[in-house]
């Protein structure tokens, strides 16, 4: 007999973080500080989404025209090639 997969919303994820980075920082997202922009980057250069990095959508907002700032200045790359 063929042994049953769980269904979509029964596979278990990984808990994202409860509390925002930038909260309780009590810091911006700022284009310029690249070494914080990276966190929320994955090594292919792709933005994280705010459900599996666990910020609030105000930071989420403000994360992600910091990261395209920085892109442009060539301070973060677009893609990253291997």
């Amino acid at each position: 007999m063929k042994k049953r997969t769980p269904s979509r919303l029964q596979r278990r994820r990984p808990a994202p973080p409860k509390d925002c980075y930038f909260c309780t920082e009590k810091k911006e997202p700022v284009y310029s500080d690249v070494s914080t922009l990276q966190r929320f980057v994955t090594d292919r250069g792709k933005m994280l989404s705010g459900m599996r990095s666990g910020i609030c959508a105000k930071h989420q907002r403000r994360l992600s025209t910091a990261i395209k700032q920085a892109r442009f200045l060539a301070l973060l790359p677009f893609l990253v090639r291997d």
